[in-house]
């Protein structure tokens, strides 16, 4: 009896956990999601949607709520613009996943009497964001994250990036090999992001991802994909692959002199690897990346037959990774590190300390901001101890004794450095005021930064630096003094920026451009990457198109003028007495203005305000909706359709590029009941739709619209649109470009039968779609 009760209990304790759990999927209502009736059509559902989407995503909205209510929004929109879903939802209460729940509840019900339990999310898979897998989470990335953030960062290091999407098959496969290669990589120094392209959809289009799963590189704010098999060999060499191949060199006894006395040209510490890998390895070629305007590096293989000499010198354990940092003086190492381990943060932490020479070259002006910082307070005051000298065998002496009392004078206040007076002349003028006593001679300078805008405090020494013992005795006393007595730099001066020595030639720059740009559209060419190309590919073939054209027209027009003579005085003064007559009469007998074209301007955010929000009360701006292929085609048929109606003062014409604006115009058509479509969130072509050829009559003082949309190429009447009706007296600014092609003429039938539609805006017999303020033309 007690065993029955028992069982009774626990009966009940599940069947009170079924019915919480059905309640709690039952909260969910998409319709108070998206704010809309039950009884809402299609068009409000589509229209409530699109306004919370864009209110509500993450791009946009910093709530940190706003991920997860935009979800929601999504799965509403899911349900409610699915007829089959909808009509499950409002009989059932949920979008047809109840039947299925109860029976696995049923099923949990009936295997526990069994001695068997199945936990609920044995029957779901990882394919909606609501369980998408943890460990991508902290690696989602966002548009303006992206933008401002990632892609600065790829000029220190590479990044690795997964495009992935919800119901995505692939994306399951690949999943484990991505959290291995992951974890790997970005313990050594790789940016690792994840994109979602259900919701990060502007981010996925500016990556060029089309599909999911994408696996693509970044670096140097270059993008470049991954078309491999996904295993962690070919992800490992695609990351290395991404990287500069001249990043580390390889050191053996014949070159390591060489390599290490290019401190002085190239004014960088130098580093030196010592390990037995026969190939570098790739943390150390990210290290290297990193730091790559900062120092040199070199790696010796020590079990390579030819690196004895070298090993023994410097007295190098071939059993322990070893890496040394060499400035100055190439006979030994400023700064030694030993590990059997080397670490990412051991070796940045090392490198870090040793950035600089120890008396380093002022070649740009980046290099001063870091060496010789702006005081910030009196406690972290920061001074320059600058040695003006010029090159060559003379100034040697000087400059080997000011190395010398820099590398006796080691503290973190000081920074010594020198510079080239030839080479940064206006830099050594503002110092020295160009007195006679240190000309051909080198001089010492003591300075301190006071803002960004070139204002220093400083003090030169009275006399020449000749690097005796007494010049040594002079500037010691003086660092000593500084350090009670700030006021002891009594000179200002505001120094202009460096000039930057080490820069390449324009022509260097120019043809490292080319030759990037010619390796981009050679691997775009063959891994078929064709929505990248088709820009390339449109202005090749449009270039040949109008070299081809203009060889046939010159052609013809030169066989033309062989043929025809040219007419005489009196013939020509006919011919123009007959086109006046002509054209006064036209005039006389239409209502046209004094003007024989018609102005259209284009719609900025310059002209914004003047011609649209602050219009005078009965002004009305007819604006065309145009793309850069489609405007010459279209702003001659639009000309030619509006032409009788510039008479009235009351009407401006502008154009507006589809290009440019195109969120503008789709939110304007949102106030138009089904003029244009809301697109499906799911539709991946919606941001392809073409609004070329529409029309607008935009009040602005009264905040409404009319809209004409474009007849389609097979409408009758398209011939309306050929290059025999056209009038070249009403060209716009792009007169005498037109083209009579068939492209051109089914183009220009868009704005077939304009003309009926403007006598209707001007008799008021239009549909007016108002709305509440007009939008920001960004």
């Amino acid at each position: 009896m007690e065993l029955g009760r028992a069982g009774l209990a626990w009966a009940a304790a599940l069947l009170l956990a079924a019915l919480g759990a059905q309640a709690a999927a039952g909260d969910f209502d998409p319709y108070r999601v998206l704010g809309v009736g039950r009884s809402s059509s299609q068009a409000d559902i589509k229209k409530a949607y699109k306004r919370l989407a864009r209110e509500w995503h993450p791009d946009k909205n910093k709530d940190p709520g706003a991920e997860d209510k935009f979800i929601q929004i999504s799965k509403a929109y899911e349900i409610l613009s699915n007829e089959e879903k909808r009509a499950n939802f409002d009989r059932y209460g949920d979008a047809g996943e109840s039947q299925g729940y109860s029976q696995h509840q049923h099923r949990q019900f009936h295997h526990f009497h069994e001695g068997f339990y199945f936990d609920e999310s044995f029957f779901h898979f990882p394919f909606n964001s609501e369980r998408r897998d943890t460990s991508d989470e902290k690696y989602l990335l966002h548009f303006s994250h992206y933008i401002n953030e990632i892609v600065p960062d790829s000029f220190k290091k590479p990044y690795l990036i997964k495009i992935t999407s919800d119901w995505c098959f692939s994306c399951i496969h690949i999943e484990p090999v991505w959290k291995e290669v992951a974890q790997e990589l970005e313990a050594l120094g790789v940016g690792i992001g994840v994109v979602h392209a259900g919701y990060e959809r502007r981010l996925a289009h500016h990556l060029g991802a089309h599909s999911t799963p994408s696996l693509l590189g970044l670096i140097n704010g270059k993008i470049t994909f991954f078309h491999n098999a996904v295993i962690r060999e070919n992800l490992r060499q695609f990351v290395e692959n991404l990287l500069p191949g001249n990043l580390v060199e390889k050191i053996t006894d014949k070159n390591y002199i060489r390599f290490l006395s290019n401190w002085k040209k190239e004014n960088k510490p130098h580093v030196l690897l010592f390990d037995h890998m026969p190939a570098v390895p790739l943390l150390y070629k990210l290290t290297a990346f990193a730091y790559r305007d900062y120092l040199s590096f070199g790696y010796v293989y020590v079990g390579l037959r030819g690196t004895e000499e070298l090993s023994s010198q410097y007295n190098i354990n071939v059993y322990t990774p070893t890496m040394m940092i060499f400035k100055e003086h190439i006979d030994r190492p400023a700064d030694v590190v030993q590990a059997r381990d080397m670490k990412k943060q051991l070796i940045d932490d090392f490198l870090s300390q040793n950035k600089f020479l120890m008396v380093a070259r002022l070649t740009n002006q980046r290099l001063f901001q870091e060496l010789c910082p702006v005081k910030k307070s009196h406690r972290q005051r920061k001074h320059c101890v600058v040695l003006l000298t010029g090159e060559g065998d003379k100034f040697a002496e000087a400059y080997d004794a000011f190395l010398t009392f820099a590398a006796a004078n080691t503290k973190d206040t000081l920074k010594f450095v020198h510079i080239y007076n030839d080479r940064q002349p206006e830099f050594a003028d503002a110092l020295l005021m160009d007195e006679e006593k240190y000309h051909g001679k080198s001089a010492v300078v003591i300075l301190e930064r006071r803002n960004n805008a070139g204002k220093i405090a400083y003090r030169t020494l009275e006399e020449a630096w000749q690097g005796s013992k007494e010049d040594n005795f002079i500037l010691l006393d003086l660092l000593d003094q500084l350090r009670t007595d700030p006021g002891l730099l009594s000179s200002e001066t505001v120094l202009a920026d460096l000039n930057d020595e080490l820069a390449p030639m324009f022509l260097i720059r120019w043809l490292y451009s080319m030759m990037d740009y010619i390796s981009d559209c050679w691997d775009s060419l063959f891994h078929s990457n064709w929505r990248e190309m088709m820009p390339l590919l449109s202005l090749l073939f449009s270039a040949l198109f109008i070299l081809f054209g203009t060889v046939i027209v010159q052609a013809f027009s030169d066989s033309s003028d062989t043929r025809d003579s040219p007419p005489s005085e009196k013939e020509e003064s006919a011919t123009k007495t007959e086109k006046n007559d002509a054209s006064f009469s036209k005039e006389s007998n239409s209502r046209i203005p004094k003007k024989g074209f018609v102005e259209v301007t284009e719609l900025t955010d310059i002209n914004y305000n003047s011609n649209l929000v602050r219009l005078r009360p009965g002004h009305m701006n007819v604006v065309l909706i145009l793309s850069n292929s489609t405007k010459t085609a279209l702003l001659q048929k639009f000309a030619l359709e509006v032409y009788t109606f510039t008479g009235s003062s009351c009407l401006h014409f502008s154009f507006l590029s589809l290009d440019k604006h195109r969120e503008w115009l789709e939110y304007l058509l949102e106030f138009a009941q089904d003029a244009a479509p809301i697109p499906n969130q799911y539709d991946k072509h919606f941001l392809e739709r073409d609004y070329t050829g529409y029309v607008l009559a935009l009040n602005g003082h009264k905040k409404y619209f009319c809209l004409f949309k474009p007849h389609r190429s097979g409408d009758e009447g398209g011939t309306l649109g050929s290059c025999e009706d056209y009038d070249s007296s009403l060209h716009t600014e792009a007169r005498g470009k037109s083209s009579c092609s068939p492209g051109s003429r089914s183009i220009k039938n868009k704005l077939h039968k304009l003309s009926f539609w403007m006598e209707r805006l001007l008799e008021g017999s239009l549909q007016r779609f108002y709305i509440p303020s007009w939008p920001a033309l960004d």
